[in-house]
């Protein structure tokens, strides 16, 4: 539909649509940056959605019951923006929108959740949005298994664009969602034929709407310009009993009379002498970041209409039982149990007197075995290595389109996909999930973590055989750079743990610690209990601490992290008996640690004695601890790993790389 035909056929439709336009290309022109072509484009979509769909209410923005929006193509982040002020939600002021992209103010280059009410979800890297929304509709329909229909009954909609559909997680989050059969999720692609570098047909001939068919999903096709188009597609695609695809043929820049429908409308401001051509074609004659009030009433009339929704619904959680009503708010507000506290001390006194020899990845199993029963909102899952992850206990049931109420995702080969679902099912509220490969294919997955700890999200990653003592598998398998890799990442924790009780402390500060996500990194091979003295205390919560002290003048200290905790005890026992005095410094958690005060970690670390750092890995972030603290070069060394692993049993991979109790004693030898 043209604009002359649109504009006599829908005014109404047209001025509110128009609105949206308008602002994004005033704010992109004001900021001299950003991406004005696609607001443009799906202006017209996302009016009719916004007003005749999506169940909202711009005043009570975290309404548990909302539908959710996720841009995924993030760069056109002033459609988000115009929708929110324009809709009236709180916090979104037109000064902020004519600071677009500036210092200061919440309306950033791309969308960043926590910012401003209405972003679901940080988007940017195109894809995650699609991603992280099947991870939405994950937990809506866990939840509505859970709590009924009557209070959990909502829709998760998607605009992603050329970009995020080329991106490999795209595929991974398309095929989950097809065979999940995720009937609540609808997918609106700009089919706009535009990227940065020119036709998408330069970099790419694939036939979206057979994709998507062939991985099950409900397609859908419409003129992204004809809001009556638009309307019965949408209708349509919310009939299905599949997640559904509708094909919005756009035009990028819609309406400028030389950038329209070319890679000049993607990323860049149109310019002044465009612009005032386009206030002409669209029939506005209002100075830039100007709305007419009658526009501006009907899209706050569109913002308060949930209002009765809403409020249908508070009566409806009213009419639940207490105990229900309760259950409710705690999960949605992502309270721990108590009962989940109580179970995890409980183990970790158990398993003190017990002294198991295991694995840390078995230690896990046998935490979650303990914790998932008291822990309903626990969602778990793994990159198909379920067996070697030792993420499923009995009582989780699996989540099918046959059994909502399961508790665990088979997410198949999809280590990305994963990542970012689990991002999804957090920012949802009201489940927490936790996801299961090997610590090497953290890498697959590195782009979702990464908005993990942007976001804040409670996501647990259990990322198992977590070195050379993973063996035969060899060096494409065993990790040597992850580990630095990981802790070079903001507000990630990462978690190492000793053994069966470290493990169970990792779990707890993951579960119950600040609002972030969490990496477990879990041996594959078997390793002794080192706490075996019941405590009530969380030692690992303060990152290290001294697991044994030196007997007589402490003269070393052996820092160490995971299954090496094991050697730097060994290597202390030789050292001991030849009369050198050794602290053991346990550091399960180098961030945890970071975070304490100068007094404390003087305390584990005092300066003086000769430090040596041991970890089956590279230095890289060791100096920190050996050189930094009040450290000394000339007093400082590591035993780990110089370079990549080999094929073999675990044992001779220690002992031919050097990681051993004998190489640690006598590199202590050589610095004192």
């Amino acid at each position: 539909m043209n604009i002359s035909d649109l504009r006599q056929k829908h005014p109404e439709h047209w001025q509110m649509a128009a609105a949206i336009r308008m602002l994004s290309i005033d704010a992109v022109q004001a900021a001299n940056s950003g991406h004005p072509g696609m607001p443009m484009g799906m202006a017209d979509v996302a009016t009719v959605l916004f007003r005749n769909h999506l169940k909202f209410d711009a005043s009570i923005p975290d309404w548990p019951d909302r539908d959710r929006f996720v841009l995924s193509a993030g760069h056109g982040s002033m459609l988000l923006y115009s929708l929110l002020h324009l809709c009236g939600y709180p916090g979104i002021s037109l000064d902020n929108i004519k600071n677009f992209r500036q210092l200061g103010h919440p309306t950033a280059g791309h969308p960043e959740y926590g910012h401003l009410p209405g972003i679901e979800t940080t988007t940017g890297p195109l894809g995650q949005g699609l991603a992280t929304a099947v991870g939405m509709a994950i937990a809506e329909e866990n939840l509505a298994a859970r709590f009924g229909r009557n209070i959990v009954d909502h829709h998760t909609y998607v605009i992603a664009g050329d970009g995020c559909l080329m991106e490999g997680v795209s595929h991974e989050a398309i095929g989950l969602a097809g065979m999940q059969k995720l009937s609540r999720l609808v997918v609106f692609w700009d089919d706009n034929g535009i990227s940065i570098d020119g036709a998408v047909k330069l970099s790419d001939i694939t036939d979206q709407a057979e994709r998507f068919a062939a991985a099950g999903w409900s397609v859908h096709s419409c003129d992204g310009h004809d809001p009556d188009d638009i309307e019965r597609a949408i209708a349509e695609a919310k009939a299905t009993d599949r997640p559904a695809m509708i094909a919005c043929k756009t035009h990028i820049g819609f309406g400028a009379p030389t950038k329209q429908d070319t890679k000049g409308a993607h990323g860049s401001p149109l310019g002044a002498e465009e612009i005032a051509k386009v206030r002409e074609i669209y029939g506005w004659t209002l100075p830039a970041f100007e709305i007419p009030q009658e526009t501006l009433a009907a899209w706050r009339g569109v913002g308060a209409r949930g209002a009765s929704d809403r409020q249908s619904w508070e009566g409806r959680l009213a009419k639940l039982s207490g105990r229900k009503q309760t259950e409710f708010d705690r999960v949605m507000s992502g309270t721990a149990p108590k009962a989940q506290v109580k179970a995890l001390a409980a183990f970790r006194k158990e398993q003190a007197v017990a002294a198991p020899k295991v694995a840390t990845r078995r230690a896990s199993e046998m935490v979650l075995e303990v914790i998932n029963p008291v822990s309903p909102e626990l969602i778990g899952g793994s990159a198909d290595l379920t067996g070697s992850n030792n993420t499923l206990t009995k009582d989780l049931g699996i989540f099918s389109p046959e059994n909502r109420a399961g508790r665990y995702v088979h997410y198949g080969i999809r280590e990305h996909g994963m990542a970012a679902a689990m991002n999804g099912i957090a920012l949802h509220r009201g489940t927490v999930p936790y996801g299961g490969t090997f610590l090497v294919f953290s890498d697959y997955a590195r782009g979702a973590m990464r908005l993990s700890a942007l976001m804040k999200q409670r996501v647990v990653y259990v990322l198992t055989h977590d070195s050379i003592g993973l063996g035969e598998d060899g060096p494409t398998h065993q990790p040597v750079e992850h580990l630095a890799a990981l802790r070079a990442m903001p507000n990630l924790n990462v978690f190492r743990p000793a053994d069966v009780v470290e493990t169970a402390e990792a779990w707890e500060m993951a579960l119950t610690g600040a609002e972030q996500p969490s990496v477990l990194a879990l041996t594959r091979q078997g390793l002794p209990t080192l706490r075996t003295e019941p405590t009530r205390q969380n030692l690992s919560a303060r990152g290290a601490y001294v697991l044994a002290d030196a007997e007589g003048r402490r003269q070393v200290i052996l820092m160490a992290s995971g299954s090496e905790v094991e050697v730097a005890m060994a290597a202390r026992a030789v050292l001991q008996a030849e009369g050198i005095g050794t602290r053991v410094v346990s550091m399960p958690c180098w961030e945890l640690f970071e975070a304490q005060d100068l007094k404390y970690r003087r305390s584990v670390l005092p300066s003086g004695p000769v430090r040596v750092g041991v970890e089956a890995a590279l230095r890289m972030g060791w100096d920190r601890w050996l050189l930094g603290e009040r450290g000394s070069e000339k007093k400082a060394g590591f035993v780990g790993m110089e370079g990549f692993g080999a094929s073999g049993e675990a044992g001779d991979l220690f002992r031919h790389f050097g990681i051993t109790a004998e190489a640690v004693a006598e590199r202590t030898r050589s610095l004192l």
